[in-house]
Parts: C-alpha cells; structure tokens; sequence
C-alpha cells in the first residue's frame, strides 16, 4: 500500500515531491536497504480486524503489515496514532 501511495503522490505531482518517481520506486526495489513485504493470509486476517477501526483501507493494510510483522509504523497519521492499533514512531 505504501507503494501504491507513493506511485499516487508522484502521478499527481504533488508539491512537496522533488524527486523522480521511477527513480525512487528503482531504488526500493533495487537495494538491499529497503524489504517489500508481500501481503499474506496472515496480513488479510489482521487487516479485517483493523479495518473496522481505522475505516481506511490503505491504513488498515499499512498497520495489518507492521502488526504481524512486529514492526513499528512510521506515521504522522493522528488516527493511526490516536487508535493506538499499532505501536508507531511519530
């Protein structure tokens, strides 16, 4: 989903964005730095958990990924962090 929210970002151009989209999204998938985690079962079954308290499709599968993968979510997102569905770094 993050992926997809970048790829919307930089296909509407938005202001904040200086940078090349396919050269940002190259280098995600290029580099060792950086895990594209897939979406499972696993993820699906904590996504509908999720979803009927975060009501956005996209956070809900953002915070199902980090939940069954034990990691915390990098967010500004007041509803994310107001929930408290997922431990994040704000």
């Amino acid at each position: 989903m993050t992926l997809i929210e970048l790829g919307q970002m930089f296909c509407h151009g938005a202001a904040r964005m200086t940078v090349d989209a396919k050269a940002v999204l190259g280098e995600l998938e290029s580099t060792e730095k950086y895990r594209i985690l897939p979406i499972t079962v696993a993820i699906a079954q904590e996504f509908g958990a999720l979803f009927s308290v975060l009501r956005d499709p996209a956070d809900a599968a953002i915070a199902a990924k980090a939940r069954v993968h034990g990691l915390r979510l990098m967010t500004s997102d007041d509803h994310i962090i107001k929930t408290n569905v997922v431990s994040t770094i704000e």
